[in-house]
């Protein structure tokens, strides 16, 4: 019976080394592909991911976003004034000059799509775009933190500040593979690796970037605690003998 007892406790231990290898690798996995697109990124090689160049941009435009309303004046033509909203495709409906896309666009950049759409009716128009309403910036946190979820982002945050702000790390956290990604072109997140520990240990946060509108920071697990909850504790190894019979 000892002996029966034995070889269970060793088969649901070794099931779950095996599940917890299995959660290891995946994230191991997301670790690096994130990790090479940091190396494709620094050699020029993508251009699809234009957001990584400003991972450490301190003072980053706001992003028109689906839901968001502004003012649209003109200078010279008053009768085409109006204010509009952005549909959930990131499209807006101007009077007399059709739909147009903004969604992802700067305010400067909507103010010179709106002027070339406008320019196919008027001779050189002035335009001015003025932010009504619109979505209040925020970030994610999420992963090996005291209090995952989303907060509020008001004034310069960096990534450290972020953690913190989300209940610092877990003593279950890789403090040296913390991940924050960022919005890229056409949906796709651009994401880098930022070694939090090695800042702490150097006592410089040279390389801390501030946080965008939108952005997530992922802190994952650290190589001990993905197999911990698998191994015998001080209870269990009284079951588990120094020596097979």
């Amino acid at each position: 019976m000892k002996m029966q007892k034995q070889i269970r406790l060793l088969t649901v231990l070794l099931i779950g080394f095996e599940i917890a290898a299995g959660i290891a690798f995946a994230q191991d996995h997301i670790l690096a592909e994130a990790a090479r697109t940091e190396e494709t990124n620094a050699s020029g090689a993508s251009a699809s991911t234009p957001a990584d160049k400003e991972f450490h941009s301190r003072f980053p435009r706001y992003k028109i976003e689906p839901g968001d309303a502004f003012d649209v004046s003109f200078e010279l033509n008053p009768e085409f004034n109006q204010t509009v909203s952005v549909q959930p495709d990131g499209f807006i409906s101007l009077r007399a000059a059709g739909d147009v896309q903004v969604a992802g666009q700067t305010v400067p950049e909507v103010t010179t799509t709106i002027k070339n759409a406008y320019g196919k009716i008027l001779n050189e128009p002035i335009v001015s775009v003025v932010l009504k309403d619109f979505q209040k910036p925020f970030f994610i946190a999420d992963g090996q933190v005291g209090h995952p979820g989303k907060y509020d982002l008001r004034g310069e945050v960096s990534l450290t500040e972020a953690v913190a702000m989300a209940g610092g790390f877990l003593d279950t956290a890789k403090h040296s593979k913390v991940l924050l990604y960022r919005k890229a072109a056409q949906g796709w997140y651009a994401a880098e690796v930022f070694d939090i520990k090695k800042m702490e240990k150097r006592g410089s946060l040279k390389e801390d970037p501030t946080l965008h509108a939108g952005d997530m920071v992922y802190v994952p697990k650290n190589t001990f605690s993905k197999y911990r909850a698998f191994l015998p504790g001080s209870s269990m190894g009284a079951y588990v003998p120094l020596t097979m019979p």
